[in-house]
């Protein structure tokens, strides 16, 4: 069984919890950091707004019935559509895709790896 660890992201006072191969969880993180840190920067009118990553750790268990945790695979894909529908053509947007879109490819070769072992 892989090992998975957890990034935390916040947005006011909702949080998300999303799940990540052990391996991959500090570039969501990292990417996470970098996305607010360029955002600004894009001229578009809907660029989309963005939880904070405020934690990682290792074992997770919600008590609350009302969160859910999200597959790591399916928040990057959501980002990437969101990102990707923006009308901007330049620097930076280029490059945080070409970031979010580097990080997609290596879950989506990890998890056919995961499948194929199975």
């Amino acid at each position: 069984m892989p090992t998975m660890r957890y990034v935390i992201l916040q947005q006011e006072q909702q949080l998300q919890f999303v799940e990540m191969p052990a391996d991959y969880a500090y570039q969501l993180s990292a990417l996470n950091l970098r996305l607010h840190k360029e955002i600004d920067k894009l001229t578009a009118t809907d660029v989309p707004v963005l939880p904070w990553a405020i934690a990682e750790c290792d074992h997770l268990d919600l008590l609350n019935e009302n969160l859910s945790i999200i597959g790591g695979l399916d928040y990057i894909n959501a980002l990437e559509e969101r990102f990707a529908a923006l009308r901007e053509s330049n620097y930076p947007l280029i490059s945080l895709l070409t970031e979010i879109r580097a990080l997609q490819a290596q879950l989506e070769q990890w998890y056919e790896e995961e499948m194929e072992s199975f």
